[in-house]
C-alpha cells in the first residue's frame, strides 16, 4: 500500500472513531441540556480535525498554518463552511431537545444524525488535506 493510501485509510477510521463516538454521546438523553452537550460534541470535531491534519502532514496544525491555509482557500469559502457547520450544529441540538421526547427511537434518529454530520465534516476535511498533500508532492518524473 501507497504511503498516501495508508493515509486515506488512516483517516478514514479516525473519521469513523470520531463519528461513533458522536453518535454514542448523542444517543444518550440529556433533556434540557442538548446544547451544551453539542459545544463537547464540536470540541470533539475540532480535534478530529487536528488528528486528520497530523496523519497527512505529521505536524500539528498551529495558529500560522492555519491562518495560511484560511488565506489559502479564501475567506468567502471559509465563512460560508463555519456558517453551515454551527447552523447544522445548532439545528441538530435542537432537533436532539425534540426527539428526547420520543425515547429510544428519539435517541436513535438523534445518534444517527450526529454521527452524519460528524462524518461528513470529517470526510470533507479529509478531502481537502488529501488533495493538498497530493499537491505538495514531487510529480514522477
Amino acid at each position: 500500500m501507497s504511503n498516501l493510501g495508508k493515509k486515506r485509510l488512516e483517516a478514514a477510521l479516525a473519521i469513523a472513531g470520531y463519528a461513533v463516538g458522536s453518535g454514542t454521546a448523542s444517543a444518550a438523553p440529556t433533556p434540557g441540556i442538548e446544547v451544551p452537550k453539542h459545544l463537547v460534541l464540536t470540541a470533539s470535531d475540532v480535534l478530529m480535525y487536528t488528528t486528520i491534519w497530523k496523519i497527512y502532514f505529521e505536524e500539528d496544525l498551529t495558529r500560522k498554518a492555519l491562518l495560511e491555509m484560511l488565506a489559502e482557500i479564501g475567506l468567502v469559502t471559509v465563512a460560508a463552511t463555519g456558517t453551515a457547520y454551527i447552523v447544522s450544529k445548532a439545528s441538530t441540538a435542537i432537533l436532539c431537545e425534540i426527539t428526547d421526547w420520543f425515547g429510544p427511537m428519539g435517541w436513535g434518529v438523534s445518534a444517527a444524525i450526529a454521527a452524519s454530520l460528524t462524518g461528513i465534516f470529517g470526510a470533507a476535511w479529509a478531502l481537502y488535506c488529501d488533495d493538498l498533500y497530493a499537491q505538495k508532492q514531487p510529480s514522477p518524473a
